[in-house]
């Protein structure tokens, strides 16, 4: 992952310690010393239905999921390692039945938490429990404004379902970005969204390139001019927002 603010600016960012081996108030890490961030599909069922769905879920119960006993035994195996990051995802993993049980016992064992969701499922009292947990950091995927986004993720009343998940998460201080897949579906609305950033005051925004599997294989991946043309603009706001401090 490249961080275009610290990559164009030059500013310093919170995250740079784990994406660089290096960041404020840290010293230089040794890539050979460094561990790897871990991403934890802790379930492939999903209240939604996305086209670009890598692991092709849906709202079923799926076979060969960890047992509780077992999930405890992966994070006793994480917290072992030091890995420097956890980040829980699916799936959606706020569907899952021992969710919050998961993310108390990993933040117990002293793992940094990031949680990836489709923000749907975040009321303001799971708002409160993901802020208590002292979870890191909450990424809530948006691909796309009103309906674009309800068109991508199939369901009518998603965008507005994690609109309320950026809020309750807002209303209780607990640290939010937004998350978004390019694909031929959603790039020309690249805009729109920095607009929404700016207007909610998201502090952080990842853009993915489309993983062609699941049901993502049978979407288009951008284009070369398509792909230059999101990054110039992704650089351009960066810009701007850089000199508005």
């Amino acid at each position: 992952m490249i961080n275009l603010t610290k990559l164009w600016t030059g500013a310093a960012q919170p995250a740079d310690g784990l994406r660089y081996g290096h960041g404020p108030g840290q010293h230089a890490t040794e890539a050979r010393a460094r561990r790897p961030i871990t991403v934890w599909n802790i379930t492939r069922t999903c209240n939604l239905r996305c086209v670009h769905c890598y692991s092709d879920s849906n709202a079923l119960k799926y076979p060969g999921e960890l047992t509780w006993e077992q999930i405890q035994d992966v994070v006793k195996d994480l917290a072992a390692y030091q890995v420097p990051s956890l980040l829980l995802s699916g799936g959606e993993p706020m569907i899952h039945p021992h969710f919050f049980d998961l993310v108390q016992e990993a933040s117990a064992a002293g793992l940094k938490l990031t949680i990836s969701t489709n923000g749907t499922l975040i009321t303001p009292e799971k708002a409160a429990l993901l802020k208590a947990a002292n979870v890191a950091y909450v990424g809530i995927s948006l691909d796309g404004i009103g309906a674009v986004h309800d068109e991508f993720r199939r369901k009518e009343g998603a965008f507005d379902g994690a609109v309320r998940g950026f809020k309750n998460c807002h209303e209780v201080g607990q640290k939010t970005g937004l998350r978004l897949t390019l694909t031929r579906h959603n790039v020309d609305n690249i805009n729109q969204i920095l607009d929404f950033i700016e207007e909610k005051e998201i502090k952080r925004v990842c853009f993915y390139h489309l993983v062609p599997a699941g049901r993502g294989s049978a979407m288009q991946v951008l284009g070369a001019d398509e792909a230059r043309g999101a990054i110039d603009t992704l650089i351009s706001r960066v810009e701007t927002w850089h000199k508005q401090g």
